[in-house]
């Protein structure tokens, strides 16, 4: 079931997610519908509070809605390593109609639980770095509207408050 997605400034977003203790039936369903939500968005990436639910539970896929060929789910997702620097273009499906230039670490290594609740590490950089850095950035309540210049950030708030009325 595709869920629908907050967009910022809704407060969820700013929130630092909970960590997540057990792999339940009710997980294992959140997961199923998230990944549906990302693909059906055409998203890369989808962190669970941008469907409004503060846990630390990512979905990425680097080959995107068509290919669908490299399917990652992680929980308690944390960066241990990271090493230098690079400029990203970036949207995000919390952000629509915004995209910003953002500084990333080129390489990182993530640890994180997989699905079945095994510990999972990935050590990558290129464009999976990348995603795997926006979304966890999710989980500790950082969007890229919040990582844009003073003026950026005010013009694109002003724009989406229009939105929620």
């Amino acid at each position: 079931m595709k869920l629908e997605i907050c967009t910022w400034p809704d407060e969820v977003l700013a929130k630092n997610a909970e960590p997540i203790a057990e792999i339940t039936p009710e997980l294992e369903e959140l997961i199923e519908n998230m990944i549906e939500t990302m693909y059906e968005g055409d998203g890369v990436g989808l962190a669970a509070p941008q469907i409004g639910k503060s846990i630390r539970l990512i979905c990425v896929d680097q080959t995107g809605p068509k290919v669908k060929g490299d399917l990652r789910v992680l929980i308690n997702p944390e960066i241990v390593e990271c090493d230098g620097e690079v400029d990203s273009d970036e949207g995000c499906l919390s952000c629509p109609e915004f995209a910003a230039k953002v500084k990333r670490f080129e390489r990182v290594k993530v640890n994180a639980m997989d699905r079945e609740g095994k510990d999972v590490c990935i050590e990558t950089d290129g464009f999976l770095a990348i995603i795997l850095q926006h979304e966890i950035d999710h989980l500790n309540g950082v969007t890229i509207a919040d990582k844009a210049g003073r003026l950026k950030k005010a013009m694109y708030k002003k724009k989406a408050m229009k939105w929620k009325k």
